[in-house]
């Protein structure tokens, strides 16, 4: 069965896009280092992004995953051509991510934003997350976590930090009945 990595930065005290939704204020990172995303992308083959998510990527030039197949979530799909690779879905996410973990390929990335990764949480159909901590407070914008229905222990797999602050924190979320019980009807 594939997995669904929640791979995002972060602010230290929360939010992944300024007030505006904008992410101006990420750093660039040094000459030669990429804080493992080379890596990590080389193991993806899909991504998951909620429509706001997938503007904010179009505002930063040319489409940055031409090789991987890349679902935006939107009750509106919109009218103008999106590169080729962009496919647009308006089911509910929680019942196609699960049938898209049952099917042949390489890790799936949740991109982001919130409001995406907030019912596939809650449902039990993400596997991995790989915090990407920037050492700045904002303040104020569009927070990482929506709130939850119950407490979920993680566990660590990996932490690493940069010297010029950055950390990765890097855990495992066991899995959950409810997903267990979608991967049991999905064989059956």
């Amino acid at each position: 069965m594939r997995k669904v990595v929640l791979y995002i930065a972060t602010s230290l005290d929360g939010y992944i896009a300024s007030p505006d939704g904008s992410v101006e204020w990420l750093p660039t990172p040094p000459p030669n280092e990429d804080y493992g995303y080379g890596n990590f992308l080389a193991t993806a083959d899909a991504t998951l992004q909620g429509r706001a998510t997938y503007e904010q990527v179009l505002t930063l030039g040319d489409w940055p995953y031409p090789t991987l197949t890349n679902y935006v979530f939107t009750r509106r799909p919109p009218t103008e051509p999106a590169h080729p690779s962009v496919h647009f879905v308006t089911e509910d996410p929680v019942s196609f991510v699960s049938q898209l973990k049952q099917q042949e390929g390489n890790t799936i990335w949740l991109i982001g934003g919130s409001m995406l990764a907030a019912p596939l949480l809650a449902a039990g159909v993400v596997d991995e997350l790989m915090l990407f901590i920037v050492p700045q407070l904002l303040g104020a914008g569009i927070p990482l976590w929506r709130a939850q229905p119950q407490p979920r222990p993680l566990v660590l797999l990996n932490q690493q930090a940069w010297p010029d602050g950055m950390a990765l924190l890097h855990y495992q979320l066991p899995a959950q009945e409810s997903q267990q019980a979608v991967g049991r009807s999905a064989q059956q």
